[in-house]
């Protein structure tokens, strides 16, 4: 009843790239709209087509990190790099950048994505910012 034998194939290729990343794209996108949502508290970014149809997304909580690390810069660097290998796979070349929220991870995870090489045409920070917003406290009696 002791340990199990593996036995490995020895025609297999210990290289190949394992999960999603492994299989090519099937869809071709040459321009698309890169939305990066940054919260305090992770880094969600996600690739779409022009008319908002969704490609490919990711954030720092589904990379792994976990707590208070998914609102880190560096967390969102790798969702950056992340996108953009798929970008890539899919013949990527052109995005407009659309940025949300006020986190830490905002232009790191831009920074990542155009350093793979893909050209980015405009920047734009739609981050929703209240008209009134909530009321304030009142005053402390003492």
């Amino acid at each position: 009843m002791g340990k199990k034998r593996v036995i490995k194939k020895t025609g297999q290729d210990s290289t190949a790239k394992s999960g999603a990343s492994a299989r090519t794209s099937k869809k071709k996108l040459d321009r698309g709209i890169l939305n990066i949502e940054a919260t305090y508290n992770n880094t969600k970014v996600s690739l779409t087509d022009s008319g908002g149809n969704l490609f490919v997304w990711s954030s720092s909580g589904s990379l792994g990190f976990s707590g208070s690390k998914k609102g880190t810069p560096f967390a969102a660097g790798k969702v950056g790099d992340l996108i953009a290998d798929r970008g890539l796979a899919m013949g990527l070349k052109d995005v407009d950048v659309v940025i949300r929220g006020v986190g830490a991870g905002r232009e790191s995870a831009m920074r990542a994505f155009a350093a793979k090489g893909i050209n980015i045409l405009s920047i734009k920070d739609r981050t929703p910012v209240p008209f009134n917003g909530p009321k304030p406290p009142k005053p402390r009696r003492v």
